[in-house]
């Protein structure tokens, strides 16, 4: 199985190490400094929990030279790890990049990506997936992760999963120290990582909290709580109920951050630059509007947001 990369931030970044480091074959686009620090010195990634870091190399090239590459040297599966709204930017490169029996899996943040892609990518294969990993990017081809946490779920919406191809993808990510897991109804686990991701992020915003604020009793904490039941509503009107109460597990993912650390909407937003705010924040209230489930804690923080013109 042959693996790409697309996105080498706080989820690519890590997700292409490990893969490497496992021997895997797998290609990760860059570009700018980005690509001449990995083609340099490799991935360089360090643990916040544990003060260890780890460099390694990896294969690396541009979107255009990938494209140049035979059919054969291209991958079977591409893995989507940008940001939601750099996702109209790469379509036009998946579009020429993924053929008939290509597996396309977008890892992003955003609730439903997979679907929105397939019906740009009519040839692929394209899955839906979410991941869990708290990385950021602190220089090119550096990044710091801040919990051990590493996880992706993927499947097909249509619950087939009996694809070998599919369970092989699930075995090399375990092979590479991922917990990767396939789901028969992805509608639901991305929804359930949903309900981690979005209030995270929409909380961390409205009080401009990190990890710690949420770790302990405080407005910081009830927000995320409240937002978490809204996320869970939602899932119930969907049809896809969550399996359990996801307020003490994502309490429980939170106590394994460290203390300082933050989501990359919230790193985005101070550094002035597009952040996910429609995918997690504004989407939520449409969602709500869309199924008559009542999401106030939703709507005061996307009130916020307009007053403070953050987009």
């Amino acid at each position: 199985m042959k693996y790409c990369i697309i996105g080498v931030g706080g989820t690519g970044g890590p997700t292409g190490a490990k893969l490497a480091q496992a021997g895997k074959d797998v290609t990760l686009i860059a570009r700018g400094k980005s690509l001449a620090a990995l083609q340099k010195n490799g991935i360089t990634i360090r643990h916040l929990w544990d003060g260890e870091t780890l460099q390694v190399p990896v294969r690396t090239c541009t979107l255009d030279d990938y494209l140049a590459l035979s059919k054969e040297e291209q991958a079977d599966v591409i893995l989507v790890c940008v940001k939601g709204y750099s996702l109209d930017s790469i379509l036009p490169f998946l579009q020429r990049a993924a053929h008939p029996g290509t597996i396309v899996l977008p890892v992003l943040n955003i609730y439903g990506t997979g679907s929105r892609l397939q019906d740009k990518l009519p040839k692929a294969d394209v899955l839906d997936g979410c991941i869990y990993v708290s990385a950021a990017q602190e220089a090119p081809g550096v990044l710091v992760q801040h919990g051990p946490i590493h996880r992706i779920v993927f499947g097909p919406r249509d619950h087939k999963i009996q694809n070998p191809v599919y369970r092989q993808i699930a075995q090399d990510l375990k092979d590479s120290g991922i917990s990767g897991e396939l789901s028969d109804n992805i509608q639901r686990d991305a929804l359930e990582k949903f309900s981690y991701v979005s209030p995270i992020g929409a909380a961390g915003l409205y009080y401009n909290a990190v990890a710690g604020d949420f770790q302990k009793e405080g407005p910081a904490r009830d927000l995320f709580v409240r937002m978490i039941r809204e996320v869970s509503a939602l899932a119930d009107a969907m049809g896809c109920p969550f399996e359990k109460d996801y307020v003490p597990v994502n309490l429980e993912i939170l106590s394994h951050l460290s203390a300082d650390a933050t989501t990359s909407m919230q790193r985005d937003v101070m550094a002035g630059h597009p952040s996910e705010i429609d995918g997690l924040v504004l989407e939520v209230v449409r969602m709500g509007h869309k199924w008559n489930v009542p999401v106030p804690a939703y709507e005061m923080v996307a009130d916020e947001m307009e007053k403070r013109g953050v987009h």
